[in-house]
């Protein structure tokens, strides 16, 4: 195996491990009411973020979810600020005001999380058209769910940009339920993906637990769109480890299979990866020790600056506004 790839595949673990610990201490954060509202976890679909935001360039654009933690730090955004958007400190990417669910770090190019399924699709897609226009030869990701793809917004976003030639990759994360609606029970369709047919742009299928095939189809997508020959829809098979939100319990798992979320995490693409690379011998356990420690004292030194941040004046309320 080549030196590259090698350092590569660590550089997927640092990441990817990155994202579970920052979930875990969110989660932490929650169950000790030190958060307004519902976090809706990233932790079991790591793969997927890190696979295809490793294929972009630093300018590139993103469209994030309710679900969007782990695309943020896939795209290297500060884990400080981040944690401290989460608790509504001023501190924060937005001072607070965007908490989980509408957190944004445009110095990374992401254009913000939304809590509204699928109204990130034609903000990415706007994105996308503006780079076309403007001939940067950027290309934008939007991330949405499986639940996400039977809305208009969809739909209307891919016959936009096939029309236009866009430079955009559509990622479906798929983890088979919008809410606690089984995506099974609500679309003709085996594979999503098949849906970019009726939009003459190619649609991919690829396990979106496993991060190297992810970035492959990512990396070919994303070239294809800066060769100026339009959008790519992926689909990447993926399971969340918690329900909808924190609060969640999830129960609807087990309707059709009550071993379905044992049985998904025994492919927790974060263990898998770390078993991979010391027994390919691309690193040791001592050296992958070594960096999950140093991972763990960014996670902890963000709790802290965030536990500790102040919270926004009053005034910060009328500051920002656009309307």
């Amino acid at each position: 195996m080549k030196g590259n790839i090698k350092k590569q595949l660590v550089n997927f673990y640092e990441t990817m491990y990155r994202m579970r610990r920052f979930e875990e201490e969110i989660f932490e954060f929650y169950k000790k009411g030190m958060m307004a509202g519902l976090a809706h976890l990233y932790m079991g679909e790591e793969a997927v973020a890190t696979g295809v935001c490793a294929a972009l360039k630093e300018d590139d654009y993103l469209g994030s979810t309710h679900r969007g933690h782990g695309h943020l730090v896939a795209r290297g955004a500060d884990i400080k600020k981040m944690m401290a958007e989460i608790l509504g400190k001023e501190t924060g990417y937005s001072k607070g005001k965007g908490g989980s669910m509408h957190i944004m770090a445009l110095d990374k190019g992401i254009l913000g999380a939304n809590g509204i399924v699928g109204a990130g699709i034609p903000i990415a897609t706007g994105a996308a058209y503006s780079a076309k226009y403007r001939g940067t030869n950027q290309v934008a990701i939007s991330f949405f769910g499986d639940g996400a793809s039977n809305e208009g917004t969809f739909h209307e976003s891919l016959n936009m940009a096939s029309a236009w030639k866009l430079p955009v990759i559509y990622v479906i994360e798929n983890n088979l339920y919008g809410i606690s609606v089984d995506t099974r029970d609500v679309t003709n369709v085996t594979d999503l993906a098949d849906r970019a047919h009726g939009y003459g742009i190619p649609g991919v299928v690829v396990d979106g637990m496993d991060v190297v095939a992810v970035y492959e189809v990512a990396k070919e997508a994303v070239a294809r769109a800066r060769r100026g020959e339009g959008p790519t829809l992926l689909e990447c098979k993926t399971y969340r480890w918690q329900g909808h939100h924190v609060g969640d319990p999830a129960n609807y798992r087990s309707r059709k299979n009550p071993n379905e979320k044992a049985e998904w995490m025994k492919r927790d693409p974060v263990v898998i990866l770390k078993e991979k690379i010391i027994k390919d011998e691309i690193a040791s356990e001592a050296e992958i020790i070594k960096i999950e420690n140093e991972i763990e004292k960014e996670i902890q030194e963000a709790v802290k600056f965030a536990a500790e941040s102040p919270y926004p004046d009053v005034s910060e309320a009328f500051t920002d506004i656009f309307a």
